[in-house]
């Protein structure tokens, strides 16, 4: 084990947060899962959910390890190549896409030959933080004109979150913030960036226009639900968000103080996303106020230590990476816990790490590793090197054996053959050996 904590590189402080979240996530997960036990196979045991779980925890760890070896820099020219798959991903999931649960979205869709799914916009969000600081850092100490930056950078952009809009619009918001506090932090024109903002909404009436014009269309049939979503929010009308609202507040205020205690959550039992996207509530109602205090200032240091990683960072793209990476981990796990307190409507967000979920688990853990490999020492980048340099020296005298082994047998093979036609002859003519030959 030790061995194994001497092999992590980069800050030990994310690290140990992450490690926290994933180590928590354990207990509200094997709780909550007890509704889909039952609606499942009606037995209501959850340990094949906390096995699946498991899984999908230990994946990300190991995601994140791979990773954060990875120089960081590799990843600049990755996401310019990345960018075009990622559209053809989502084009596919938009028109080929799996719905889960009964949704009348399709963001998933199904590996072939594995029988998972994957939520495409997850790591589209990932590629396109990387291009947008790739692009910023790139573009530093050139003013170039507002129509080149507009085609090289905010193209690529609204392309992405167009393939992605007609399904998840809290995610598509969410990923534009992003993008606009990115290019804020990396100094882009403020003049330009109220430009885009305004391009962004006029495009957002448009396509609401359309979808008004088409009400039948499956590309604009999640409009009626934010409208609803948003609509009911603003009233007292009841409907489905309202119920699940409803039963998230019951059991924070049956959490009380100091929670009802680990699997005892009465709530579970009626909350349909009790396991993903109202964990959050579960968690309140078994350890109380102290335990939804404590996720959230887990939230906030790993924020701060974000902003410190960004800060310590050796280049621009680093920095960039690290807070288009990292703030918008932090940012989803603030809607979603205030979603549970009605502060929002509900937007489908997970609480990233805590979550059930494979897809969202393994982004947020390839985000991770990123920024953690950003965070790595000179002394450890050098160590690694040294380490490669090592094993190529390894792989190279391991070559230079097998080759030498195999001159030494071929010449050894040719001796032989030599000897075969030797003009050496016993018989009792003399001259046997030479007409022999």
């Amino acid at each position: 084990m030790k061995e194994l904590v001497n092999k992590l590189k980069g800050d030990r402080v994310i690290w140990s947060f992450v490690a926290l979240l994933a180590l928590f996530s354990f207990m509200p997960v094997f709780s909550a899962s007890s509704n889909l036990a039952y609606i499942g196979h009606g037995t209501g045991n959850t340990l094949g959910y906390l096995v699946k779980h498991l899984a999908h925890i230990c994946i990300g760890f190991a995601i994140i390890y791979w990773v954060h070896r990875v120089p960081y820099h590799y990843f600049r020219a990755i996401s310019k190549i990345a960018l075009p798959i990622v559209w053809f991903l989502l084009l596919y999931t938009l028109l080929k896409g799996t719905v889960i649960a009964g949704a009348n979205a399709s963001r998933w869709i199904q590996v072939p030959f594995i029988g998972i799914t994957f939520q495409t916009s997850t790591l589209a969000s990932i590629v396109l933080f990387i291009f947008v600081a790739r692009y910023l850092s790139k573009t530093k100490e050139e003013n170039e004109p507002f129509q080149v930056s507009f085609v090289q950078l905010w193209v690529p952009v609204f392309i992405t979150l167009a393939l992605i809009l007609p399904a998840n619009f809290s995610t598509t918001a969410l990923i534009f913030s992003m993008v606009m506090m990115l290019t804020f932090i990396g100094k882009y024109p403020l003049k330009y960036i109220g430009f885009i903002i305004g391009s962004g909404i006029a495009m957002l009436a448009f396509f609401l226009l359309v979808a008004k014009a088409f009400p039948d269309s499956r590309f604009f049939s999640r409009v009626s639900t934010w409208e609803s979503r948003i609509m009911n929010f603003t009233t007292d009308k009841p409907d489905e968000d309202d119920y699940q609202i409803e039963k998230a507040k019951i059991a924070i205020a049956s959490g009380k103080f100091g929670g009802l205690g680990p699997g005892k959550s009465v709530q579970k039992n009626f909350l349909p996303q009790s396991s993903s996207d109202f964990i959050y509530a579960i968690i309140v109602e078994e350890y109380g106020l102290v335990g939804g205090v404590a996720i959230l200032v887990l939230y906030l240091l790993l924020l701060f230590r974000f902003v410190i990683a960004s800060h310590k960072a050796n280049t621009l793209f680093g920095k960039l990476v690290v807070v288009g990476l990292g703030f918008p981990m932090i940012f989803q796990a603030m809607i979603n816990m205030a979603v549970a307190v009605e502060l929002l409507p509900v937007t489908g967000q997970t609480l990233p790490l805590i979550s059930s979920g494979g897809s969202s688990i393994w982004m947020t853990c390839l985000g991770l590793g990123i920024i953690i490999s950003v965070t790595k020492k000179e002394e450890e980048i050098a160590e690694e090197k040294e380490e490669k340099e090592r094993r190529k020296e390894a792989l190279q005298r391991l070559i230079d054996k097998e080759l030498a082994e195999e001159d030494l047998s071929a010449d050894e093979k040719i001796y032989e053959e030599e000897e075969m036609y030797s003009i050496e002859d016993n018989s009792r003519n003399p001259m046997n050996a030479v007409l022999n030959k």
